[in-house]
């Protein structure tokens, strides 16, 4: 029975992950065809390099984006794992697929023409939530996605600044067919705007609590943690300073998400319960964020 429900709870996570990759995809394709392009403001990444190359040969966008995501998903195939690759195949693929309709929808409109200052910011929000929500949900929207995933599971380095970084050399290089150094300032702003976008829905996402639970039922609660939302417990022997009783206290590490069943469940069991809730600035662990420092190879 307990296989059959763990099974079950896989299988909706798996369905979640890629109706959220979907939701990511809408935003970014939003964000790209109907603020970005029509207003010549260069992006970064792969849908920088499609863009720049439709403007200088009238090359569609999803052409230039599929290919080049091809490439660079054969590459990152072995080092992130089949499932990180096929949710981007599915992301790069349906993506492809919005492009072409978003733009077959907005072919004679042209949102924000005479402030591209505006179309920049509402731009750079759409594509950074859209590769933020991609990321928080394993998947992405490719390019340079991909080689801030691949750094960013080594290394504790923000992904945002990655992406920030790899864009930089990107949106500079489309002066080469604009010949307009204002547009390529309107994408830098985007790029800063995207960047924040990503960090605060990445880090949002993953953002942790702990908890102190004092409690005389305080192996029912921690059953119940244990069962739902499958979280471990660990007992602390505390004595209380003014009555000098001794108590049981339970530590929990959770999700933030994971907050509102804790504490619905810690009132089921006992209403009465001493609770401290904190947030920290990261786990690392089973269940959490895996360690991303370099090993050290020591000779002998």
């Amino acid at each position: 029975m307990n296989t059959i429900k763990t099974s079950n709870k896989a299988i909706c996570r798996e369905i979640r992950d890629y109706v959220m990759i979907g939701v990511a995809m809408i935003a970014y394709g939003i964000g790209w065809t109907i603020f970005m392009l029509p207003n010549s403001i260069p992006t970064g990444g792969v849908p920088g390099v499609s863009s720049v190359i439709f403007w200088g040969t009238g090359i569609p966008v999803q052409f230039t984006y599929f290919t080049v995501n091809f490439v660079l998903l054969l590459i990152a195939l072995k080092i992130l794992g089949w499932r990180f690759c096929v949710k981007t195949i599915y992301a790069v693929t349906l993506l492809t697929a919005l492009l072409q309709v978003f733009q077959s929808f907005t072919a004679d409109q042209h949102l924000l023409a005479n402030d591209p200052f505006m179309a920049s910011i509402i731009g750079g929000v759409f594509m950074g939530s859209g590769i933020g929500i991609g990321l928080a949900f394993n998947g992405s929207t490719g390019g340079t996605d991909i080689v801030a995933a691949i750094i960013n599971k080594y290394r504790d380095i923000s992904l945002g600044r990655v992406i920030m970084i790899v864009d930089l050399i990107i949106i500079t290089s489309s002066y080469v067919v604009l010949h307009d150094w204002e547009r390529s300032i309107y994408g830098y702003v985007a790029l800063i705007v995207s960047s924040l976008c990503v960090d605060q829905v990445v880090n949002s996402m993953r953002r942790s609590v702990q908890f102190f639970i004092i409690s005389d039922k305080y192996k029912e609660i921690g059953e119940r943690i244990n069962h739902d939302p499958h979280r471990g417990v660990t007992v602390v022997n505390a004595q209380g300073f003014y009555s000098g009783n001794e108590v049981k206290m339970l530590f929990v590490l959770a999700k933030k998400k994971e907050s509102h069943k804790i504490f619905q469940l810690i009132n089921e069991v006992d209403p009465h319960a001493f609770v401290s809730q904190s947030a920290v600035i990261g786990v690392y662990g089973e269940g959490f964020d895996q360690f991303k420092v370099r090993t050290k190879r020591y000779q002998n």
